[in-house]
């Protein structure tokens, strides 16, 4: 049951207009669960208002989420929310340290998911990557000490093109990267996968790399792509 709790959370939301969402390490897809808008930051959630700071406040003036244990907090726009959900887990003692946190925007869609954890679940192959941004993301360093990066651009697998769009190691933005990888990034409390999700398990999010390139250009990219800069670990 744990598995497959697992490989939902690396699932999709569907794109539609200009709200997106995150997808998948590698070709496996899934149907993300229904969207619920919350009303109150009740139970796990930590929400606070904030002013931000640095190369992102003017599009990240809003709120800001902490998890429960007080590690990884990130920041997020005016007007869109977070509620948690139940992360994997394989023993009961990791239960509670398991927390998915499903962000939406001001529409009530859903548009990313950040997982803390102490368990995942993805699947990885050979692919030829191309990067379309990507950045360094200067408040999470693996527990390696290994630093990491945000990143859009897209693999082709079995000759077509799957979107993605979350943070990883910095080296599998390299032009030499040929493998799928991960967006898992270990770190020293367990598991972090942060990731705006495309549900494209019958056609590509984008009708075509230029398509996906001119969405760099929109609003709503250059907000998802602050929220991923913003993560934070403590």
């Amino acid at each position: 049951m744990h598995h497959s709790l697992a490989a939902a959370i690396l699932a999709g939301v569907v794109l539609t207009g200009t709200a997106c969402t995150a997808q998948p390490v590698g070709p496996q897809r899934s149907v993300a669960p229904p969207v619920v808008t919350p009303t109150s930051t009740a139970g796990p959630t930590s929400a606070t208002t904030t002013s931000s700071s640095g190369p992102n406040a003017d599009t990240l003036q809003g709120q800001s989420f902490t998890f429960p244990d007080g590690h990884i907090s990130f920041r997020y726009p005016a007007g869109w929310s977070v509620r948690t959900e139940q992360g994997p887990y394989l023993t009961e003692e990791d239960k509670a340290g398991s927390v998915i946190a499903v962000v939406t925007d001001s529409s009530g869609s859903e548009v990313a998911r950040v997982l803390s954890g102490m368990y995942g679940d993805a699947a990885a192959g050979p692919a030829k990557r191309t990067v379309l941004d990507h950045a360094p993301v200067p408040g999470i360093t693996d527990k390696a000490g290994k630093p990491t990066e945000f990143g859009f651009g897209y693999d082709i697998i079995a000759g077509r093109p799957f979107y993605f769009m979350d943070v990883r190691l910095a080296d599998e933005f390299l032009p030499s990267q040929d493998n799928s990888g991960t967006n898992q990034v270990l770190l020293p409390n367990g598991v972090l996968s942060a990731f705006v999700v495309f549900q494209d398990e019958k056609k590509p999010a984008f009708a075509t790399p230029e398509a996906a390139k001119a969405w760099t250009a929109t609003e709503k990219f250059r907000q998802l792509k602050a929220l991923l800069l913003s993560l934070d670990y403590k």
